[in-house]
């Protein structure tokens, strides 16, 4: 018997929801922005974001990789070697990953500003 897929039609309200279905989420943002300026391998992105289980870093390589945000680079040697970038597309929001990280900057100084007990390390990139 053949085994006939169906797809199911995605409905969205609103430009935001395809946004957020594809970056959302507590890691999604975090990993793109540590790959905006570099290529990174698995280890070097665990230790940027130290929070974040090995699991859970896989995952989220995985579904960026499928929605083609990111590319993976598998070097074919021993011990294995692989890389992750943004990929063409996922440089397309470039633009968006700054606000974002611009936007936190101010948002932090406001919490500081406020009496909150906020740190935020250093952006690497400025």
């Amino acid at each position: 018997m053949e085994k006939v897929q169906t797809t199911v039609e995605k409905e969205y309200n609103i430009g935001v929801e395809v946004t957020v279905d594809v970056i959302g989420g507590k890691w999604k943002p975090i990993i793109l922005c540590n790959l905006r300026h570099q290529v990174m391998r698995t280890s070097e992105l665990h230790r940027a974001i130290p929070k974040i289980s090995q699991k859970m870093l896989t995952q989220q390589l995985r579904e960026l990789e499928q929605d083609n945000i990111i590319d993976r680079k598998v070097y074919n040697q021993i011990p294995p070697k692989v890389e992750y970038s943004l990929s063409e597309y996922g440089e397309s929001l470039g633009e968006i990953l700054d606000l974002l990280c611009t936007w936190g900057e101010k948002h932090a100084e406001h919490l500081i500003a406020n009496g909150e007990a906020v740190s935020l390390q250093c952006d690497k990139f400025k």
